[in-house]
């Protein structure tokens, strides 16, 4: 994986001091080069959420329903790092479904990025779902090393509601009849989980786009034409724009890797 932008100088690791030979070769990013640019800002007093993503070359968010068909190895390699630098992962339940979502994994070497982090072992997958629609039995629910968080309204089915927190989650309103995203993101940050990386699906991020809470997009640019039919990145409710501000974009095997944050 290489730095397309911001340029690299004569000082980066791998490039010439020879002004005489041109422009820096882009280096090869390491995983420290990759933890430094995808890090959260230092002593947060705030929660900071990053969104990540990944889309066709023609806007879809999906081939076959799954976002999978869009992927390389160098988007799952930032997608991972994303979760290894986050408190807490936030997905949508209909994504956590339709991926088929377990409880996030790890490695030995995963362990220690975390640990150099201040970080526990993994971190908790979040599903927001209004009405309860995760099954008590789902994997994200049963098959995970550390409680799965249900973030749902107060109008939420009594029984579903109990029969997830029976199943081992623990279950948090965030709003009565729908779930409000600035009330979940307070909920997290309660619990100590202010480095949040949201990983879908296109309904959650319009709600966060909607109640101005994301500080950080990364966006996986694959080169497909999808054709019509998949949706958007951002689904639903309609928001305000927000300027962002591309702080890098990195580029392996066609795909490109833009970083934006907050302007």
């Amino acid at each position: 994986m290489h730095q397309l932008w911001p340029l690299p100088t004569a000082s980066d690791p791998g490039t010439t001091s020879d002004p005489s030979a041109g422009p820096a070769a882009p280096p090869e990013l390491s995983d420290e080069d990759l933890e430094a640019l995808y890090g959260y800002p230092a002593d947060l007093d705030r929660p900071w959420v990053q969104a990540n993503f990944v889309t066709s070359a023609d806007g879809a968010v999906s081939v076959d329903e799954r976002s999978d068909g869009l992927s390389s190895t160098a988007d799952k390699r930032v997608f991972l790092l994303g979760r290894d630098l986050a408190d807490v992962v936030l997905v949508g339940a209909g994504t956590a479904l339709a991926e088929n979502y377990g409880g996030a994994r790890t490695t030995e070497t995963r362990r220690a990025r975390r640990h150099r982090h201040g970080l526990s072992d993994v971190p908790p997958i979040a599903v927001v779902t209004r009405r309860c629609s995760i099954p008590p039995d789902a994997p994200v629910i049963t098959d995970t090393a550390v409680p799965t968080l249900v973030v749902t309204a107060a109008d939420a089915p009594a029984d579903r509601r109990a029969a997830l927190a029976d199943a081992g989650a623990e279950v948090l309103l965030a709003g009565e009849d729908t779930v409000d995203p600035a009330t979940a993101i307070r909920l997290l940050d309660e619990r100590g989980l202010r480095r949040i990386d949201c990983e879908g699906g296109p309904h959650l991020l319009a709600s966060l786009v909607a109640a101005d809470l994301v500080d950080q997009l990364c966006l996986t640019y694959a080169p497909l034409l999808a054709g019509p039919g998949p949706g958007r990145i951002v689904a639903g409710l309609p928001s305000t724009p927000r300027d962002m501000t591309l702080r890098s974009l990195l580029h392996e095997d066609g795909f490109l890797l833009a970083r934006y944050r907050r302007a």
